[in-house]
C-alpha cells in the first residue's frame, strides 16, 4: 500500500522569494497544483503530480506536463469553491501526514482571508495542515502546537473570530501562562523564538499562529 508522507499544494498567489519557498522541498514530496499554481512549480523545476482546477489560470498548452505524468482535473468555471479548496480537498482525501499549500499568503487580501479560513474547518482538525511561503508560515492551533525555527523569529499568536483562553507558551521571549487572548486586542502579536523550539497550549478557542523566519529579515 502507498502511504503519503506530505503533500505540497501550490496556490495561485504570492510567492514572495523562490530560494526560500525552495528551501521547504523535499525529494519525496507530493505536488498538487492548484490552478495558476503551476506557474510556482513549474519556477522551482517541479511537475505537478496531480493539477485541479477551473485551468482559467493557465494558457499554455498543458500536453508536456500529461506527457510527464500530470494528472489533470478540470472543474467548471461556475463552481462555488476556490481551486485551492478543491485541491485541498483532494489532498485530504489521499490522508498524508501533512499538507503544505505554498503560494497562499500575500496579494490580494480577499483570498489571503478566504485561505486561512480554510485552515479553520473543523474536519481538518486531524491534519497537520498550514499556508507556507518559505518566509512565514501560518497555521491553527486548537490544543497544542509547536514552532519550530531558530532564536530571534517572529510568533504571533491571534485568536480567530473569539477569545482563546488558556493560552500558555514554552520558549517564546514573552511567555504567556493561562491567559485569555480576545481578537480585538493585540497582546499575542510579535512574540519571539528564544531558541528553535517554541510549544503553545490552549484551553478553549481557535488560535491562529503566524511564525516569520528571521532569516528572511536580513
Amino acid at each position: 500500500m502507498f502511504f503519503l508522507t506530505r503533500i505540497l499544494i501550490f496556490a495561485n498567489g504570492h510567492l514572495p522569494d523562490l530560494d526560500a519557498a525552495r528551501a521547504l522541498l523535499r525529494p519525496d514530496d507530493f505536488i498538487i497544483a492548484a490552478d495558476g499554481g503551476t506557474h510556482h512549480a513549474l519556477a522551482l523545476g517541479l511537475i505537478p503530480n496531480i493539477l485541479i482546477g477551473d485551468l482559467d489560470s493557465l494558457t499554455f498548452d498543458l500536453r508536456p506536463l500529461t506527457e510527464q505524468g500530470t494528472q489533470v482535473i478540470q472543474f467548471s468555471r461556475d463552481k462555488n469553491e476556490t481551486d485551492l479548496e478543491l485541491a485541498i480537498q483532494h489532498a485530504v482525501d489521499m490522508k498524508p501526514d501533512q499538507i503544505i499549500v505554498v503560494g497562499a499568503l500575500g496579494g490580494r487580501l480577499d483570498q489571503t482571508l478566504g485561505n486561512l479560513a480554510l485552515l479553520s474547518d473543523l474536519r481538518l482538525l486531524t491534519f497537520d495542515l498550514r499556508l507556507d511561503d518559505g518566509v512565514e508560515e501560518t497555521f491553527f492551533c486548537r490544543n497544542q502546537a509547536q514552532v519550530q525555527g531558530q532564536s530571534g523569529d517572529i510568533v504571533s499568536l491571534i485568536p480567530w473570530g473569539a477569545p482563546v483562553e488558556g493560552v500558555r507558551t514554552e520558549g517564546l521571549r514573552w511567555p504567556l501562562s493561562d491567559e485569555t487572548l480576545y481578537p480585538y486586542k493585540t497582546r499575542g502579536i510579535s512574540n519571539e523564538l528564544l531558541g528553535e523550539r517554541a510549544v503553545v497550549r490552549i484551553r478553549s478557542g481557535l488560535l491562529l499562529i503566524v511564525h516569520r523566519r528571521a532569516s528572511q529579515e536580513r
